[in-house]
């Protein structure tokens, strides 16, 4: 067995198990020449201490299809986005079997809360984290999120059991408003400096990259985005009140 299969089969029991793994075991089979594969057993009551790269990459694909099929359009330019972020952490052989399967998954219709229920049992919550911003990153590859998409995003956001502070910091990445970089730190603008200050720090600790170091070099480069976002939206709020 290559071991880009075992990555698609070991992952997939990890993360979804249960009824869903049994599946997407059968997906994954009818994807392989060989016959002798058989359906990959999850026991429910053991558990990762990291969430490994390929644990988030196959609990990303189900979540990345809610999203692309929100709004009823499958545009080049997601399919694309996909892509991109599968190459850059795998290899050709690899990515052409995570395609394959995200094709096929797009095809299948799973129930969102219970996939969702299983990999917040399982997976940390920095790496839950990073599922909501790869997602918002999805939506926004054709240029714009469409409404749809928001919904389906904040649904998974709520199923992971991310908070709605946490949400809205994420979200106000990709979507500003007049209140935006206060978002980002969540804060209100009426805060004081000292706040402020306080905010930055605690948000900075929370998104460095080093969090989802455990995810692969592509997910760290993600998350050091959403570090400098954090950054940015403090130095505005200082620019703005004339901190030091």
């Amino acid at each position: 067995m290559r071991i880009s299969k075992k990555l698609l089969w070991g992952g997939f029991g990890w993360a979804l198990g249960g009824p869903l793994g049994g599946i997407i075991g059968y997906t994954l089979a009818s994807m392989s020449d060989n016959k002798s594969y058989r359906s990959y057993s999850y026991q429910s009551g053991s558990r990762m201490p990291n969430t490994k790269p390929g644990d988030f990459i196959l609990s990303l694909l189900v979540l990345l299809a809610a999203v692309l099929k929100a709004d009823k359009k499958l545009l080049k330019s997601e399919l694309d986005y996909v892509k991109k972020f599968l190459t850059n952490q795998f290899s050709s052989q690899q990515v052409q079997e995570f395609m394959t399967l995200f094709k096929e998954i797009l095809e299948q219709d799973y129930p969102l809360r219970d996939v969702c229920r299983q990999i917040q049992r399982s997976m940390d919550h920095p790496s839950r984290l990073e599922l909501i911003h790869v997602l918002f990153g999805l939506s926004k590859a054709d240029g714009q999120i469409h409404p749809l998409e928001i919904e389906v995003i904040n649904k998974i956001s709520n199923y992971l059991n991310i908070n709605e502070k946490d949400y809205a910091s994420i979200k106000a990445m990709f979507i500003g408003d007049v209140n935006g970089s206060y978002t980002v730190l969540e804060i209100h603008p009426k805060v004081t400096d000292k706040d402020v200050k306080i905010a930055y720090r605690k948000m900075a600790t929370k998104y460095h990259p080093d969090k989802v170091a455990h995810l692969g070099e592509e997910l760290k480069l993600l998350a050091d985005k959403k570090f400098k976002s954090v950054n940015k939206a403090y130095q505005t709020i200082k620019k703005e009140r004339g901190i030091n």
